[in-house]
């Protein structure tokens, strides 16, 4: 893969990103390799060895973990969550007495992230499960896809930690990493070897370029969806559990092909289909490429990056690890260097916008808020203008002002693309649909209500960035 190599690291110096390990399982065998740094202040380099962090990447092997439980009868996946947390409560008490862990695992329970904070002790989950009692619904139970930073996956771990007897991060290593081999991989950031450790990195300009990021790694609140950190190989051996009919590399069972079908099949629609596919399914998203199905799982911490693809047809799984970004143009990339190799065929792209389409702004105009996240919709110059208000110590942090304005292009009715000037940022997609009554606006896989209309704004502020 001499080819891929400089491919990928001409797109490395482009992007400002540090490092990127590379691996492919083909035809049961694993090709990887590794370019750049793992760490810029020290020039380490990067090898297939080098072990990042994985993010919700995560929430797909604790997926396969409360699947192995169904498997065994101890868990189920359309029994409610109080069959096993009795306990269990949020605001909306048909919530509480309905939730399922296929709402769970799917992203469509719509619960708040409102968690406070529960602390990195041992009883996190369980904390966690005991204060989101007050958290209330960003849309009705089954409603719409809505991704779930930590609460869903959170709750999944409890269940597991009842069922089991063990705490979520002994689950994952008795189920996943010792039944696999995995002997790099770890649920926990003070377990992973510093020694080949990769730095996460932020880049606030291409001048500058990239820094240490100044969160090292997430909170144990998001263990269960995000705190992962693993290996090219690691993370190939995890997919083929989903290639091979829930078998690992060496041909132990870790899941019946019976539930390994319906991690894959059972499935709900995304509203934005064109960030990363157009359904999810039990821990996995489900991609349209031309017309072939393949399976993702993607994460981010905050400087770190990794992007897996399965494409059950050919046997093929393509995995990319960095430590910056995210940039989905890289990842994109990087993608279609390893499928030129492989005679697949190229990535989807971005769909063309329609400026033919002629949209009443008032069907789209609000505020569309949750809490910490805030996006404007005004009509502008005969179109639509979408405008982000940003946490103001990011904002800072970055460099970069507190509200940015964008154009929203029209792909259709509903979809729209949202084109950056930044250098540092890609063009966005979004969705604006109907949910029961109520507008919202997806994006970056959130669902956002509308929750009043815009104010008026003088044309300084109202200019694009």
């Amino acid at each position: 893969m001499d080819g891929v190599r400089d491919r990928v690291r001409g797109s490395l110096a482009r992007y400002r990103i540090p490092s990127a390990a590379v691996g492919v399982l083909r035809d049961g065998r694993v090709t990887e390799f590794a370019v750049g740094v793992r760490d810029v202040p020290s020039r380490a380099p990067a090898t297939t060895g080098t072990v990042y962090q994985i993010g919700s990447m995560t929430k797909t092997w604790t997926a396969l973990a409360f699947l192995a439980l169904v498997d065994e009868g101890r868990a189920a996946l359309d029994e409610p969550v109080r069959t096993w947390l009795p306990d269990f409560r949020v605001a909306d008490p048909d919530v509480s007495a309905g939730l399922t862990p296929r709402h769970l695992l799917t992203h469509t329970h719509g619960i708040e992230e409102d968690f406070g904070d529960p602390g990195e002790g041992d009883d996190v989950y369980a904390r966690m499960v005991a204060t989101m009692a007050g958290a209330t619904q960003v849309h009705p139970l089954g409603a719409t896809h809505g991704y779930s930073a930590a609460l869903g996956y959170a709750v999944l771990a409890r269940i597991m930690e009842v069922v089991d007897g063990r705490r979520w991060d002994e689950i994952m290593a008795a189920r996943l990493f010792g039944p696999l081999g995995l002997t790099a991989t770890s649920s926990r950031p003070e377990r992973v070897d510093r020694a080949r450790a990769a730095t996460g990195h932020v880049l606030r300009s291409l001048d500058e370029g990239p820094i240490p990021s100044p969160v090292p790694h997430l909170p144990r609140a998001f263990g269960p969806s995000g705190t992962i950190s693993s290996t090219v190989a690691d993370v190939l051996a995890l997919a083929r559990v989903v290639l091979d009919g829930g078998r690992g590399p060496d041909g132990r069972r870790i899941l019946s092909a019976e539930l390994v079908h319906e991690m894959r099949s059972s499935r709900v629609p995304v509203p934005d289909p064109y960030l990363l596919g157009p359904y999810w399914a039990l821990g996995l998203i489900v991609c349209d490429w031309h017309g072939r199905t393949v399976y993702a799982a993607d994460g981010s911490t905050i400087g770190q990056n990794a992007r897996l693809r399965v494409l059950p047809d050919t046997g093929t799984a393509i995995v990319v690890l960095t430590n910056g970004g995210p940039r989905e143009a890289f990842a994109r990339e990087v993608l279609d260097a390893v499928l030129d190799e492989l005679g697949e065929g190229g990535v989807p792209h971005l769909p063309e916008t329609d400026p033919t389409l002629a949209l009443d702004p008032a069907d789209y105009e609000g505020v569309y808020a949750r809490p910490g996240t805030r996006f404007e919709v005004r009509g502008r110059d005969g179109g639509l203008a979408l405008t982000q208000v940003v946490d103001p110590v990011q904002a800072r942090f970055l460099g970069r002002p507190e509200r940015v304005t964008r154009p929203l292009l029209a792909v259709s009715p509903t979809h729209f693309l949202v084109p950056s000037d930044d250098p540092l940022e890609d063009t966005g997609t979004l969705a604006i649909h109907d949910v029961g009554c109520v507008r919202h606006l997806h994006t970056n896989c959130r669902t956002h209500p509308r929750t009043g209309p815009v104010s008026p704004i003088g044309p300084a502020a109202a200019a694009p960035r």
